[in-house]
């Protein structure tokens, strides 16, 4: 490259050679230290190649919390929904730059994060308790330290995304360590709440498989009584300890649910029963359109629903889920019954088909044996496929002397 060139300073050698800046501009860099004149032209054409390929990354001062918490972060806000802005915040804040922080982002190493993830499943809790993280949340604070430098590569911050390189925790296949109820378990529950404000609320999500937020961000004008279904439009989930009004993340999330005659007749009574509280506060009810509000028609923090079925669960003689297996409780249960997967797949949301079926073709228990019955009666005629397909007399005449 024109002017680059190597110079004796002291008893060491130094090359100099320029970059553009993002202006265009040429400015000089250099490099010295190095003890002989070989070394420093040998360093010198290295870096010069790179440079015209436009491999070569300039050194910066740039720390991994300055990079995250002063550029990533902030450009990220404007195109995440709050709550995934928030989450990105907190996995950021809690977990990363406590132990990573401070380091030089181009001297950060696949080694440093295979530190930081040890570390955070042996003892990265920060509830007082003792114990590690999850293997799901390190896999996310993985996976976001992968869009954060796989943005800081392209833009010429650091020569490699060295998450690449870095040994995440793997995840058990999807559906393989979920906890759901059965049909008799549902129904234990259910009747157990049933004298409780919102137990509309925790049947349908037993009976349409939504999402908590979404629950909770249903309004009348969503619900069609006529023709039995309702359109999921809006959700109220928390993002920095806020409540937060917003739309579905995808496209798929905003659908229409048919719902069965119980449902409807319970949301009907659940209607009654608002009206009754609207009329005795007054002037003072604040009209939100939600089908789940608090008595002032407020909207309700969904961890308040949480907690009031996780106290419920805990007083019955049944397994201890979490809101959100409820979901997975209705998908398990609706394809046992013979629900299509695609039917399914509608109901909740998801992507594709076939991302319904990864999570709950095993979690659903006599589901492969189901198809070999059906298999057997559609080839053989019979229902049962651990029945002996009958060989007549000459077949068998055959089969003897083939094995004589």
């Amino acid at each position: 490259m024109q002017g680059s060139f190597v110079k004796k300073r002291g008893n060491t050698w130094t090359a100099y050679f320029y970059v553009a800046d993002l202006g265009g501009k040429r400015r000089q860099r250099s490099k010295g230290g190095f003890k002989t004149k070989r070394l420093a032209q040998a360093w010198l054409a290295e870096t010069v190649g790179s440079v015209q390929t436009r491999e070569f990354i300039e050194k910066q001062k740039l720390t991994v919390e300055e990079y995250l918490t002063g550029r990533w972060l902030p450009i990220m806000r404007s195109s995440l929904k709050p709550t995934t802005f928030d989450s990105y915040q907190r996995l950021v804040e809690w977990h990363v730059l406590p132990y990573l922080g401070e380091l030089p982002l181009q001297e950060l190493s696949a080694d440093h994060l295979d530190r930081l993830y040890a570390h955070l499943l042996e003892d990265g809790r920060r509830d007082g308790k003792s114990g590690g993280l999850s293997k799901k949340t390190v896999r996310s604070i993985h996976n976001l330290l992968h869009k954060a430098l796989r943005d800081a590569e392209r833009k010429r911050l650091v020569s490699r995304n060295v998450t690449e390189a870095a040994d995440a925790p793997k995840l058990p296949p999807s559906g393989e360590d979920m906890t759901t109820w059965t049909a008799s378990e549902l129904r234990t529950f259910l009747e157990a709440v049933e004298s409780h404000r919102l137990y509309a609320a925790l049947l349908l999500a037993a009976t349409t498989g939504m999402r908590r937020g979404e629950v909770l961000g249903l309004r009348w004008s969503d619900i069609d009584f006529q023709r039995r279904r309702l359109a999921v439009r809006q959700t109220i989930t928390t993002a920095n300890y806020r409540i937060v009004v917003g739309t579905p993340k995808t496209r798929r999330g905003r659908r229409s649910i048919a719902l069965d005659q119980t449902t409807l007749q319970v949301l009907a009574a659940h209607q009654e029963r608002q009206l009754e509280e609207r009329r005795l506060i007054g002037a003072a009810y604040s009209d939100q359109g939600l089908v789940f509000p608090r008595e002032d028609g407020t909207p309700i923090n969904p961890d308040l629903l949480s907690q009031v079925f996780d106290r419920a669960v805990a007083k019955l003689s049944i397994p201890r889920i979490r809101f959100h297996d409820l979901r997975h409780t209705h998908a398990t249960l609706g394809l046992a019954a013979g629900v299509p997967a695609k039917v399914m797949s509608e109901r909740l949301g998801h992507a594709t088909v076939a991302f319904t079926l990864d999570i709950y073709t095993h979690a659903v228990p006599g589901l492969d044996e189901a198809s070999a019955d059906q298999m057997g009666e559609l080839i053989f005629g019979t229902g049962d496929s651990s029945k002996p397909v009958p060989i007549d007399r000459k077949r068998r005449m055959f089969y003897n002397e083939e094995l004589a």
